[in-house]
């Protein structure tokens, strides 16, 4: 893929997690909404045209170089051997999911009971997945796109669904930063499609956060887990009383 087409790509991820429609955007960059599709699906931007649509979203023209540059080229899905080697050792699943999330080798190692010889190995054998690319002095550019996916009934699947979600929904979801939401309904099937769109819709937006916010200290930021889930589903209390 072009870096031209990269680049689109990131600006069209943007205006939709800030909410910005080409009609909006034309406004703002006093052309007609026309203009601005066209210039879009052409990919034919000036580099004045870039930075005028990055000040409407209040980045600069090296941030969206940057979120371009990590998006490039990401695995999407992880192939059975990889997902088996991270759910295999516990601590290379722990690193994996720090340089996901943007940490520092001295940052995982100041927080973690990993010493600085045992997370070089660590990231080695993460390169070696083909999961980083290890550059020098323990820097590493990150080779797994934020929205990934499990594999369907591989070991990450199979490691969340016993160790991970049976844990994480034991709570109460009072505290601070928790919200929890549960809602049925009888829908249409154009409505469960319609559904299904928006919460992949959701997916992509949230890990493009997570993405932009790695540049902040940790000190800025906290972990925080979300679960969004539907299946056609009815409370078995409630099946039990059909006819």
């Amino acid at each position: 893929m072009s870096q031209i087409k990269h680049i689109t790509n990131t600006l069209k991820a943007l205006l939709k997690q800030h909410k910005i429609t080409y009609k909006e955007l034309a406004k703002h960059l006093d052309m007609s909404e026309a203009n601005v599709k066209r210039v879009f699906s052409t990919q034919t931007f000036t580099l004045e045209r870039l930075e005028q649509v990055c000040h409407v979203m209040n980045i600069n023209l090296s941030d969206l170089f940057l979120l371009a540059e990590k998006q490039q080229d990401q695995l999407t899905e992880l192939t059975e051997e990889q997902e088996q080697q991270l759910v295999d050792d516990l601590k290379l699943l722990l690193v994996a999911v720090c340089v996901r999330d943007g940490w520092s080798y001295a940052e995982i190692i100041e927080h973690y009971q990993i010493d600085r010889f045992e997370c070089t190995r660590l990231m080695a054998k993460l390169d070696k997945l083909k999961m980083i690319q290890l550059l020098p002095n323990n820097q590493y550019k990150l080779l797994i796109a934020q929205d990934f996916r499990w594999r369907k009934k591989g070991p990450l699947e199979r490691f969340m669904q016993q160790q991970v979600l049976t844990q994480f929904m034991q709570t109460n979801f009072e505290g601070a930063d928790c919200f929890r939401f549960y809602l049925r309904g009888s829908y249409s099937d154009a409505s469960i499609v319609t559904i299904q769109r928006k919460l992949n819709q959701v997916t992509k937006e949230v890990a493009l956060l997570n993405q932009e916010d790695a540049q902040l200290p940790l000190s800025q930021r906290k972990h925080i887990g979300l679960l969004m889930a539907m299946r056609p589903w009815e409370l078995p209390q409630f099946a039990k009383l059909r006819r």
